[in-house]
């Protein structure tokens, strides 16, 4: 059945009889959901480049393709990487917030003390289009580069791959580029955190549940991490209240892909999608 908010009601009253869905990624493409189509469907078409949201068992079974949006969002989702690592070494949000406040020159010279994100270790889980693109834009900071992926990736360049704990460990920043799967679900959890090198900073534009939020929470309040600077949350639209009352966190609303470039890039590949399963061709950007 539909959930209760205004976006399910409207969806499933409008569902029946249709031919394609461009859907969200916030948006869940379920079996339940696919059958209330019915056989005019022919693909869903998602929004952007992850489709965690979409059950793709469920639409293949039913003949459905399914599609996303990859390679369009990679500069703007590195770009905000990269922004989300300094705002956090740097202390953006609370530094304005102290502005904002009308509080200078309360502090003096030891207010707002941060790090350098040049010369720093940074340890980048996943190495895909993004993973890579965040490497090439991190090498004018002239940073330690290491990646954990899995599998290995074939090349590198100037990063070392190593195993995870060793990369939590030596890592001033660590940052997270793994799609959302079994494997992946809270692959940062309290294990893990433990791990990391006292007051590393996480940043976090992938999915929200790769990180246990109680876990990242407890984290971030004990100074085991000195700050995360995260684009996505384990229950969109919802954050929790603990992690938002904490001043060491820089937190935007899943705006990884939101530029005008990209987002227009993003609109043409999904009709795109959606026009060649309708002419009864190959979609250019293909999940199932």
């Amino acid at each position: 059945m539909p959930g209760p908010g205004a976006t399910d009601r409207w969806l499933w009253a409008r569902v029946p009889g249709a031919a394609a869905i461009v859907a969200d990624p916030s948006i869940a493409i379920d079996g339940a959901l696919l059958d209330a189509a019915g056989p005019t469907l022919k693909v869903v078409s998602n929004f952007g480049v992850g489709y965690d949201n979409i059950d793709l068992e469920a639409a293949r079974a039913r003949g459905v393709r399914a599609t996303n949006t990859p390679d369009v969002v990679t500069n703007s989702t590195a770009e905000l990487t990269v922004a989300l690592m300094l705002a956090a070494a740097r202390r953006i949000a609370e530094a304005d917030a102290f502005i904002r406040a009308d509080r200078w020159p309360a502090g003096g010279s030891q207010q707002f003390l941060g790090r350098d994100l040049g010369g720093a270790t940074v340890g980048l889980i996943g190495f895909g289009r993004i993973g890579q693109r965040v490497a090439q834009r991190l090498e004018g900071f002239a940073v330690r580069l290491l990646v954990h992926a899995e599998p290995p990736p074939p090349a590198l360049g100037a990063a070392r791959s190593c195993e995870l704990a060793e990369l939590l460990a030596a890592s001033d920043f660590v940052s997270l580029h793994v799609p959302l799967t079994p494997q992946t679900r809270h692959l940062i959890d309290a294990g893990a955190l433990s791990l990391v090198k006292p007051g590393a900073i996480l940043v976090n534009t992938s999915r929200g549940g790769v990180v246990d939020t109680s876990a990242l929470i407890a984290a971030l309040a004990s100074g085991r991490l000195a700050a995360a600077g995260l684009d996505v949350y384990e229950d969109e639209p919802d954050v929790p209240a603990q992690l938002r009352a904490l001043p060491n966190t820089v937190l935007l609303p899943h705006i990884g892909s939101a530029t005008v470039t990209t987002r227009n890039a993003m609109a043409r590949l999904c009709a795109e999608n959606v026009i060649a399963v309708l002419d009864g061709h190959r979609p250019p950007a293909p999940v199932v």
